[in-house]
């Protein structure tokens, strides 16, 4: 069974993984191309959802809420991203405003709750890694933001960079790890690039390396999964994780632990 998924853009909304693929039973993604003026309408029903923009703008309305402008950056490696957060059961119509791109996250969701738009200063940047695994990390949805199950943000990794050392967090075993479900989407830049993504676990029942390209999905069902950017091409990944816990807990492969510390030498 392969886990990396292709998408071909088109326009309108065309969902990509649905719940209950390849051993994950929470997460759905999808995304949508609108051009000027056209409209998507939509429905969470027992799902939250996040409505990340990848590139464009927009307008995002419903019962409650309506935000006339959402979205600025013309590609995703052009800075922080605006997103909308949507509560279960909320109907929503999307309006293009001269074109937009978003990807469309949804996990179950039992509460309650409110739309909350998420702008480029609500998004949290971090520096994770040294040498050569240094990447930026850009904190979406976590548990400053109220939600239920679902946490998410980007990584950009610069030409020939590691996201590594590799984890995993398969189980609560809490302080050191959260059970987190996870997918990934790519961009590269130039958008002919690709980079590579591992999946392995301990005992090799899955060992999996894939290359990937603008537009590829990934659904990490288990196991530790580093990923790298060619040496030609910088890389963006959209990932989306979720969990009861919501925490940015993971253990690192033992043979890797050393790295933790910064450290360049076992």
């Amino acid at each position: 069974m392969t886990w990396r998924k292709s998408y071909q853009r088109r326009p309108g909304y065309v969902p990509i993984v649905t719940p209950g693929q390849a051993d994950r039973t929470k997460i759905g993604f999808g995304l949508v191309y609108l051009a000027e003026n056209e409209t998507y309408a939509g429905n969470t029903g027992e799902r939250e959802a996040a409505l990340v923009i990848l590139s464009g703008t927009c307008a995002l309305e419903g019962e409650g809420f309506n935000f006339p402008s959402v979205g600025e950056r013309p590609a995703v490696f052009a800075g922080k991203p605006y997103a909308v957060y949507l509560p279960r059961q909320t109907e929503y119509k999307v309006t293009a405003r001269a074109w937009v791109e978003i990807a469309l996250c949804t996990a179950p969701a039992a509460r309650p709750g409110a739309a909350r738009l998420l702008l480029p200063g609500d998004v949290a940047h971090n520096q994770l890694g040294f040498a050569h695994s240094k990447r930026d990390a850009y904190f979406i949805i976590d548990n400053r933001i109220e939600a239920e199950n679902l946490f998410l943000g980007e990584t950009i990794l610069a030409p020939g960079q590691w996201a590594f050392p590799p984890h995993c967090h398969d189980v609560d075993d809490l302080p050191d790890e959260a059970y987190m479900e996870e997918l990934y989407y790519y961009r590269t830049r130039p958008a002919d690039g690709f980079g590579v993504q591992m999946i392995y676990t301990e005992d090799d029942a899955v060992n999996e390396a894939y290359i990937v390209k603008n537009d590829d999905i990934v659904i990490i069902p288990r196991g530790y999964h580093p990923a790298a950017a060619s040496p030609g091409n910088a890389m963006y990944i959209l990932w989306v994780m979720a969990g009861p816990r919501r925490l940015f807990l993971s253990r690192t492969d033992p043979r890797y632990k050393w790295m933790e510390n910064g450290n360049l030498n076992p």
